[in-house]
């Protein structure tokens, strides 16, 4: 190997062992501050949308989302007909506000535009079909 071709390996190298670990203490930093508060998205007219939201129907057993997931009775997350899966929202109700996801886009029951997996409506106190309020969790 000559001299020229083993400089230009030793370069790369070099710069690939800067690279890993500038993507290291990116994620490093990242995962450092688990203590910031959640930032949200402010709802049109500068507060949180309202709807109607009631708990799903008690599991069948790994029962399978739309969204490709399998719940199971510890599963927390909502059902909304139109929003995409795996959107992070606020949710609030009974001075309760919780951090969860879209896991299905089927509404088991009509009547409502929300439906709680049991363990997340548990979590939070609703019972039978109530208001709540709602807003996006902003990304990071």
């Amino acid at each position: 190997m000559s001299a020229r071709v083993a400089q230009r390996l030793l370069a790369l190298g070099a710069t690939a062992l800067l690279a890993g670990l500038a993507a290291i203490a990116v994620v490093e930093q990242r995962q450092a501050d688990p203590a910031q508060p959640i930032r949200s998205a402010i709802a049109a007219g500068g507060g949180w949308y309202e709807a109607l939201a009631a708990p799903r129907p008690p599991l069948e057993d790994a029962e399978r989302t739309t969204c490709g997931l399998i719940l199971t009775g510890r599963s927390l997350g909502v059902t909304h007909p139109v929003l995409p899966c795996g959107a992070k929202l606020l949710v609030r109700y009974g001075g309760d506000t919780v951090l969860t996801e879209v896991i299905d886009n089927e509404l088991v029951a009509s009547g409502r535009q929300f439906e709680l997996t049991p363990e997340l409506a548990r979590l939070v106190g609703l019972d039978g079909t109530q208001e709540v309020e709602w807003r996006y969790a902003a990304s990071q």
